[in-house]
């Protein structure tokens, strides 16, 4: 497995994993498949703001993506971040996601990122997980804020703070 920085021709595959994460997960609260232009504003919007966008290469194939950007608009939240790691399903359980995190923990690190929020579907037990092996705090909880697939979802917040170059949890 190869991790490495996304190219606009990765895009294609990244939109793959994308819509069916809306399509067949809670993971992506939206209800309508993106388009090839949402992912490219998407992905010049990350590159813009200096925010890492990664692939997971397996066999010359896109595994899987990773990605920060800016936690909220406001100036305010310069040093925080949002987290999202999404792997294709044929690719699942094969360490993925988790070597994808390991690079987008290490690049917030030597950035300017004072915390990493992962903003979680609460029953989503894999990915929260995932997030608290890596030290992620569980720090709020939403309940029926979103709404997909018939039924009301609660938002799982989590949040791992970094302080000198090392995580410390808060």
């Amino acid at each position: 497995m190869l991790v490495r920085d996304a190219r606009e021709s990765d895009l294609p595959e990244i939109l793959a994993i994308h819509n069916n994460a809306i399509a067949e997960t809670t993971a992506i609260w939206d209800t309508e498949p993106a388009d090839l232009a949402e992912r490219q504003a998407w992905f010049e919007t990350r590159i813009a703001g200096g925010h890492p966008v990664l692939v997971a290469e397996i066999d010359g194939a896109v595994a899987g993506y990773a990605s920060y950007g800016q936690f909220r608009p406001k100036s305010g939240y310069r040093f925080s971040v949002e987290n999202s790691v999404y792997v294709a399903d044929r690719f699942q359980r094969r360490g993925v996601a988790k070597t994808l995190m390991t690079e987008l923990l290490e690049r917030a690190r030597k950035g300017d990122v004072h915390a990493m929020i992962a903003a979680i579907e609460t029953s989503n037990t894999v990915s929260i997980a995932m997030h608290e092996n890596f030290g992620f705090k569980t720090v709020g909880q939403l309940p029926e804020v979103g709404h997909k697939f018939g039924r009301w979802m609660d938002l799982t917040l989590m949040q791992i703070t970094f302080d000198d170059g090392v995580a410390s949890q808060r």
